[in-house]
């Protein structure tokens, strides 16, 4: 016998009773006092409600109890149960049989009702997952959709690995739930394809039991999930399986329907690529960077030595050496940049600082490009401090300064300006080069972009400008480029924020 499900019985059983009881109490004052006859039709009432409210069980308990009742207190002979008029007998068994029907079909009715609500509930979870996954950025995003989805759904913890390598590398320990190396062992052998798709149970020393099964059993890229039932009966296990099952056929079709599985593969094929090109970037540029040290220092000492004094064509090799080195030890530095800002980022470290200052750091250190060109300082003299990272802003202007040199023919302007306009401070570098057209003026801020024009004139990676941008834009200015066509100059500006709002603060930390 199973007294769990007896035990879920009663309280609706409990709850028809008292029902039956308050509804003869009403009746027998009706047929006392009002001379009604008695009115057994009127037990059909707690039947409906039982069958509705509280299933078959107490559905059969309202019916056999309205029976009971009306016999006992509604015909003769009154407070007995015998009948003496067979027409009597008749309409209570037909009362039977009607509150047998309607109980059937109020209990089959409520529970359409509730598969249809549960349905509407299940559509409405799918198609927040499919907005989910239509905007995911990375394989790391779709994973999350797919683990908040299954959760959600199945009202129990869920914990998904997208390889064998993620369960080894979770260490007992995901989404601040401890998982049984037991449970983490049967994830890796199932990700790794030595398990059947299908669930596995697991119990614990604990007392827990836990589910692992593959998403899907097409699609290994989906991953392999975990779910803690906790301390359910086999027979709540067995509904939960079930349940499962179900929730994991609507995702997988919603899954395969959108190609996430070709797009995960591909967002890995591109993070593995990214990865590499970055690494073998970061390697090499390492490795070539102190034997160039070495011949840049070597230059620099032999351009300044007095036995090369009368050399006209050997001061002339040196030059171009060093000036080669220095062209290629930034370049170098172009491609570490550029490596830093694609994998973490810019992170400045933000200080005060005056404008003049890193204007005259970065011309300082492209003295020796620069000196072929005239430089022109424009400077105001009320030029507030800045709340920026001085050392990316001085980079960003080197490579300003560098594209103008590019571009620009020996002997020209180069003029530097600094104002201050609207809480901003701007600050621009105008050459009098090759200029920009439209074309060249929309693409000039992006990577490994450079103009066809001069491409072949002039040497360079692309990355020149991107950096900069990148670097402007991480102490949350912008930059701008003003051209008034070919062969007629550009103007670079970049705008800084002035936090006005902060001085009172460093002053008064000042005067502490």
């Amino acid at each position: 016998m199973d007294f769990s499900a007896i035990r879920k019985e009663m309280p609706g059983i409990g709850w028809t009773l008292c029902l039956l009881g308050g509804l003869t109490v009403i009746l027998y004052v009706l047929v006392s006092q009002m001379g009604l006859s008695h009115g057994s039709v009127v037990y059909l009432l707690p039947v409906v409600v039982a069958a509705t409210r509280w299933g078959i069980i107490s559905a059969l308990v309202a019916a056999v109890g309205g029976v009971l009742a009306s016999a006992f207190f509604f015909y003769e002979p009154v407070y007995s149960f015998r009948i003496r008029d067979p027409q009597e007998v008749l309409n209570l068994v037909l009362f039977v049989f009607v509150a047998v029907v309607v109980s059937q079909l109020a209990t089959r009715l409520k529970r359409q009702l509730e598969m249809a609500r549960q349905r509407e509930i299940d559509l409405r979870d799918l198609y927040a997952f499919s907005r989910r996954l239509a905007v995911a950025f990375d394989v790391s995003d779709i994973h999350s959709a797919i683990e908040d989805h299954l959760a959600t759904v199945i009202q129990r913890k869920v914990m998904l690995f997208a390889s064998p390598r993620d369960a080894v590398s979770s260490s007992g320990r995901r989404a601040g739930t401890v998982v049984p190396d037991a449970v983490l062992r049967e994830v890796a052998a199932v990700a790794s394809g030595g398990r059947e798709a299908a669930a596995s149970a697991i119990s614990t020393e604990a007392g827990e039991a836990w589910l692992v099964r593959a998403v899907s059993s097409k699609s290994p890229e989906f991953g392999v999930i975990a779910i803690n039932l906790g301390r359910e009966s086999q027979e709540g296990s067995a509904e939960r399986r079930i349940r499962v099952d179900a929730v994991l056929a609507d995702a997988t079709a919603t899954l395969e329907r959108l190609g996430v599985a070709h797009a995960i593969n591909e967002a890995r094929m591109r993070s593995q690529t990214d990865q590499l090109r970055e690494a073998l970037i970061g390697s090499v540029s390492h490795e070539l960077r102190t034997p160039l040290a070495s011949i840049l220092g070597a230059a620099t000492v032999l351009s300044a030595a007095p036995a090369l004094a009368g050399e006209k064509k050997l001061r002339a090799l040196v030059h171009d050496v060093r000036d080669e080195a220095e062209r290629l030890n930034n370049d170098i530095q172009n491609l570490l940049d550029a490596t830093r800002i694609s994998s973490d980022g810019v992170k400045p470290h933000i200080e005060w600082a005056d404008p003049e200052d890193i204007i005259s750091s970065a011309v300082e250190r492209c003295r020796n490009r620069l000196a072929d060109r005239r430089m022109v300082m424009n400077l105001a003299a009320d030029l507030p401090l800045v709340h920026v990272d001085p050392v990316l802003v001085q980079q960003a202007l080197v490579q300003l300064f560098d594209n103008a040199v590019k571009y620009s023919p020996a002997g020209s302007h180069i003029e530097v300006t600094a104002r201050a306009q609207d809480g901003r401070i701007v600050i621009g570098v105008r050459d009098e080069g090759a200029g920009l057209t439209t074309t060249e003026r929309d693409k000039m801020w992006d990577r490994f972009v450079r103009g066809e024009r001069l491409a072949t004139t002039t040497s360079g990676s692309g990355l020149g400008l991107w950096i900069a941008s990148a670097f402007i834009a991480a102490n949350g200015g912008r930059m701008s480029a003003v051209s008034e066509g070919p062969g007629r100059g550009t103007t670079i500006s970049i705008d800084l924020p002035v936090a006005q709002a902060a001085v009172p603060q460093m002053e008064s930390d000042a005067d502490e």
